[in-house]
């Protein structure tokens, strides 16, 4: 069960990812870029997460 909650992790960093990477891109789509800051914290969140997910699954197996 671990093992699925470290890959869920790393799929909801990826996609929380590319909808933000996505909408600093593609001004015209989605939120219409309404915060250029808040795009890029939630990208860095992301990565964190992504990290985080991919060290602890490293350490499980």
């Amino acid at each position: 069960m671990p093992k699925v909650l470290c890959i869920a992790g790393m799929v909801v960093a990826v996609l929380v990812a590319i909808l933000f990477i996505l909408d600093l891109a593609l001004p015209t789509m989605m939120f219409r870029r309404a915060s250029i800051l808040m795009d890029v914290a939630m990208i860095a969140c992301a990565i964190i997460l992504g990290f985080a997910s991919w060290m602890t699954l490293k350490e499980q197996k």
